[in-house]
């Protein structure tokens, strides 16, 4: 019971902080994708980078243990779903985390596009056996694998570099990039003139 109280909380804080910057609102995405305000960007570049230093920092400390981690395997489902997730992101300004916190936010947009989502899931459960048969969620590039190897880890490395050292480096350089993006990158239009 406790840990489903502990994941409440924290849900409900990560909710939290994702309607605050900004990520539960389809504007401010569409915004972010068309290069006019990256805030929310920077906001992502930011988290991702100081939760892979953390975390791969702790492993080498000893205070995480990285090897129980669950590692998706590679193969072409994977990379094709990516880019509906990416289209569907763009289109309806929401991916599923953040629709969920837009409906619970009040968004009534976004419980359309959860029940979307709940369809196009039910959908690819009664067609999975023809998705299997294609050949499409065979993996490749060994399939389980990480970009260095973790002390620890149940899975094969595609270089022998040190996984947390590389996730260190990964992280700080998202970081940088987080601090080095300008606000935009596209100009916004210029206020029309008034006519004379």
């Amino acid at each position: 019971m406790t840990t489903i109280l502990l994941a409440i909380v924290i849900g409900a804080a990560f909710g939290a902080v994702l309607d605050r910057i900004g990520a539960s609102n389809p504007n401010y995405i569409g915004k972010m994708l068309n290069l006019t305000n990256l805030n929310l960007a920077k906001a992502i570049l930011l988290a991702i980078g100081t939760g892979s230093v953390l975390m791969f920092g702790g492993q080498m400390a000893g205070l995480v243990d990285v090897g129980h981690m669950s590692v998706k395997a590679a193969y072409a489902g994977v990379f094709i779903g990516g880019l509906m997730l990416g289209a569907g992101w763009a289109l309806a300004g929401y991916c599923p985390g953040t629709g969920v916190v837009a409906a619970a936010s009040g968004r009534k947009d976004a419980l359309f596009f959860i029940a979307g989502g709940l369809l196009g899931a039910a959908a690819y459960m009664v067609t999975y056996p023809a998705w299997k048969a294609s050949g499409l969620l065979d993996s490749f590039a060994g399939g389980k694998v990480t970009l260095g190897t973790a002390p620890g880890a149940k899975y094969d490395g595609l270089t022998a570099l040190p996984g947390d050292l590389l996730g260190i480096i990964l992280g700080l350089g998202f970081i940088a990039l987080a601090f080095a993006l300008p606000d935009r990158l596209v100009p916004q239009k210029a206020a029309a003139q008034p006519a004379e």
